[in-house]
């Protein structure tokens, strides 16, 4: 079996950040060491969150510390919400109500950059482009959209919903939505999974989150209603609770993500 990957550097910070409260870089760097990752990439990153006004850092190098500001905070938030989606639609928390949720980018042609913005946008949450200018979720995406200026855009919801001939919902998932790639993304979870845990549980922790947020990053999580049955992105993930909630147990305060998890 090949070395395990080594988590992106800035997955390892926001991984440490709270909900509440500060931790020390001396904790996020001898982990993110512990996982393969030297000190200049997990620096990095952490300059461009404050540059970006994400965290404030308080005192240098392993001697300092780290905590959300009120932007921070609500842009992982907001990053997380795919995350608790997930764990809800899993745990059966989440059915789906058969409606489709309709987005629509109306912008005059002198503004086109707004336009695709906006289409770049839509699709980076989960949307599905049905027509120009159009597109289409299982989900009610406000949340994700709550920060934005909503003047280009057109809302509407409805139960029926035909593209290109097809109305059936399973087959419209799988016209928007392809099954195949999604499923592959799950591949490099489900290594994670497979794989010895390292001896540290923090380690395994963060190597956990890394791998989940990498599968998840291009799922539109589409209710379990509109995939077929079993789905293994969905058994993979249960597997992953898991394991998590395991190592959870074992750190106690040190864990990942904390504070997070139920909010």
């Amino acid at each position: 079996m090949t070395a395990a990957p080594v988590p992106a550097p800035r997955t390892v910070v926001e991984a440490f950040l709270p909900l509440d409260g500060e931790v020390g870089l001396d904790l996020v760097y001898g982990t993110a060491n512990a996982a393969g990752l030297a000190d200049q990439p997990v620096r990095l990153a952490i300059r461009r969150l404050v540059a970006a006004g994400d965290v404030e850092q308080r005192g240098r190098g392993r001697a300092g510390t780290l905590r959300l500001t009120g932007a921070g905070r609500a842009q992982l938030d907001r990053d997380r919400l795919a995350l608790r989606l997930a764990r809800a639609q899993d745990t059966g928390r989440a059915p789906w109500d058969g409606s489709w949720h309709l987005l629509a980018v109306s912008v005059e042609e002198s503004a086109r950059a707004v336009r695709d913005a906006w289409r770049r946008e839509l699709s980076a949450i989960g949307a599905a482009p049905v027509s120009t200018g159009l597109h289409v979720s299982a989900h009610d995406l406000s949340a994700l959209l709550a920060t934005a200026d909503r003047r280009h855009l057109v809302l509407a919801t409805t139960d029926r919903l035909e593209v290109r001939g097809t109305s059936d919902p399973l087959a419209l998932a799988e016209r928007l939505w392809p099954a195949a790639p999604v499923d592959r993304a799950y591949d490099a979870l489900a290594d994670a999974l497979a794989r010895p845990p390292a001896q540290d549980p923090l380690v395994q922790q963060l190597r956990l989150a890394d791998a989940l947020e990498r599968a998840v990053r291009d799922d539109p999580l589409l209710p379990p209603e509109l995939r077929p049955q079993p789905w293994r992105p969905a058994q993979l993930r249960r597997r992953w609770y898991a394991a998590w909630t395991a190592l959870a147990e074992q750190l106690g305060t040190r864990t990942l993500y904390r504070g997070w998890w139920d909010a």
